[in-house]
């Protein structure tokens, strides 16, 4: 099998090398470029030309034994190790099938050590997993996560994967697979998880209600009926969204502490809670939060993206208390002047990943200085103090604008000329077009999400159940919000496809600019025949008359964020 492997692309290597040869001379190219040339143009080869054709045959066979043999040691530099790893898999009738990281016979045996040669990109980066080598070299440029993958490099990634846990799904593990060249050696698999402590043994206990998507970090979801039936999201049932471990805040150890970094030091803060809570005046404002993947799935049905498989309710509305970000800043020396107007304040968390860098990013600092623009730093969350899985003590609220501008377990805070250099900001949070995926992006032609377009779901009734009419009507309940302020004007509802619409009773108030919180709405349509599946169609219209699109294969992006198209759902009517 090894053989075959091996001579059998030289074989048709030396063919389209023998036709190449009567087009261009063996001297005036190397062979790769000579093969390369062969294959492009032998179709077209004049055959007709009897002297070309007979020079070509001599230099044919003049060629053939030196091409051989540098196509070997070529082949052979270029491949080993991975040639055993490719012949296994020739054996196999689906790679996929096998457990991830279990013992494949047939595939060399590699120890840590081995491993730990090889541990950047001038060596080839190989990590182990369980009882797998793989040698990830190829991958690192499109890895979702950034250079954050050469963390496991040379070494084991089940550390990493034990704060990283969402790694650890079907379809990672199976695309990790193809990257197989070896086998750790026996009794090494288990030394990586030796003794390590699990970053996730302190959690927070949460609501049994919660639509779980991951465990490790948790991520959950408020189920979608539950949403509309108040206004205001209770905290028990808001969504979650972690990247790491929930840090834990002991403020009776008087370690927790606020750094404010102004223009100089003799600007710069510290502040503690109660100073924060005495020194400035208490605001508060309603505004819903949305993380920037809800509605992923619904994406995920035009073509596969990465991340959390979120649904409709990584959404919710909620009261925030706290001291205005603009009075802070003013006190630590920033100036409402169009000298900073694109300057940016940066905001670091406790939360981190192994290398201790913190989850951080920035907004513009026209919107923290912003008098209407309502930034706060929350300590209290619907009256009462922020609950760990909200931020405890201490959270930015940036009204209108995605989640993940609105950092939890606040610890730091600079004014800067320039946005922060985090993997949040620069490579994460952006949007691209449906052309473009990991192997040709470039992060730094697009700019972080910050203002959320306009959406609205069907809570009421949910996608596949059988409703029964209400007087011979449909019951319609549902949610619509836009960002930067920009209040709801109109729902529209179809139920046949789009050719005919309705418009929605919005039922709480809305203001045209500043409205940060989010709009129910309900629609009670007449339904004519029943005993059969009906597609429900809903659309939602802001301040500045923007709507949402048709569909998602419009608005598909690789990263699966910004899914605001359509809400489109199918329920059985049956008879009354």
């Amino acid at each position: 099998m090894c053989s075959q492997v091996l001579i059998n692309p030289f074989c048709k290597g030396c063919v389209i090398f023998s036709k190449s040869l009567a087009r261009r001379p063996l001297a005036n190219s190397s062979w790769i470029r000579t093969l390369s040339h062969g294959t492009q143009s032998s179709n077209n080869h004049d055959f007709h030309d009897k002297s070309g054709y007979e020079n070509s045959k001599r230099l044919m066979i003049t060629g053939f034994g030196a091409i051989t043999l540098a196509g070997l040691y070529y082949y052979f530099k270029k491949n080993i190790p991975t040639v055993w790893a490719h012949e296994s898999k020739e054996n196999e009738v689906n790679t996929v099938a096998r457990e991830p990281g279990s013992f494949v016979e047939g595939l060399p045996v590699y120890s840590s050590d081995d491993v730990a040669k090889h541990c950047n990109e001038s060596t080839g980066v190989w990590i182990s997993y369980k009882s797998g080598v793989y040698d990830i070299t190829p991958f690192i440029k499109i890895h979702p996560g950034g250079n954050k993958i050469l963390l496991g490099a040379g070494g084991s990634v089940e550390p990493f994967w034990s704060l990283y846990a969402i790694h650890q799904q079907p379809g990672t593990l199976a695309l990790m697979e193809k990257y197989r060249i070896g086998n750790l050696t026996k009794g090494e698999e288990h030394l990586a998880m030796a003794n390590m402590h699990d970053p996730y043994a302190n959690e927070p206990r949460r609501h049994p209600v919660l639509v779980v998507k991951t465990k490790k970090p948790f991520n959950a979801e408020t189920p979608s009926s539950l949403l509309v039936e108040s206004f205001i999201t209770p905290t028990d049932i808001f969504y979650v969204r972690h990247h790491f471990p929930v840090p834990d805040v002991d403020l009776s150890s008087g370690n927790y502490s606020l750094e404010v970094i102004g223009l100089d030091e003799k600007h710069s803060l510290n502040l503690n809670l109660d100073q924060l809570k005495t020194a400035y005046a208490p605001h508060s404002v309603t505004a819903a939060l949305q993380c920037s993947g809800n509605r992923r799935s619904e994406m995920n049905r035009v073509k596969p993206t990465k991340g959390l498989e979120w649904g409709q309710g990584a959404i919710g509305n909620a009261v925030w208390k706290g001291a205005r970000l603009r009075d802070v800043l003013l006190t630590a020396g920033i100036k409402d002047s169009d000298e900073n107007e694109n300057w940016h304040v940066q905001f670091d968390g406790l939360d981190a990943d192994p290398t201790n860098a913190p989850y951080a990013i920035s907004i513009p600092l026209t919107k923290a200085m912003d008098p209407r623009g309502d930034v706060i730093l929350a300590y209290e969350m619907n009256g009462e103090p922020l609950t760990r899985d909200h931020g405890f003590p201490l959270r930015v609220v940036v009204p209108g604008t995605t989640g993940a501008r609105w950092v939890k377990w606040l610890t730091r805070i600079e004014v800067s000329k320039n946005e922060s250099e985090s993997h949040w900001q620069q490579c994460d949070y952006k949007s691209f077009n449906p052309s473009t995926d990991w192997d040709k992006v470039d992060f730094s032609t697009a700019p972080a999400i910050q203002e959320m377009p306009v959406t609205s779901v069907v809570c009421e009734p949910h996608d596949g159940e059988k409703v029964k009419l209400k007087k011979d009507k449909l019951n319609l309940r549902g949610f619509a919000w836009s960002g930067g302020g920009r209040g709801i004007v109109r729902v529209d509802v179809s139920i046949d496809l789009g050719k005919t619409w309705h418009v929605a009773e919005l039922l709480d108030p809305v203001k045209l600019s500043k409205q940060w919180a989010w709009t129910r709405w309900q629609a009670n349509l007449p339904v004519q025949t029943t005993g059969q599946e009906t597609e429900i169609w809903v659309r939602a219209v802001d301040s500045s008359y923007n709507t949402q699109p048709e569909g998602m294969e419009h608005l598909w992006n690789m990263r699966g964020v910004l899914a605001v198209a359509y809400h489109k759902i199918k329920v059985l009517v049956e008879e009354n």
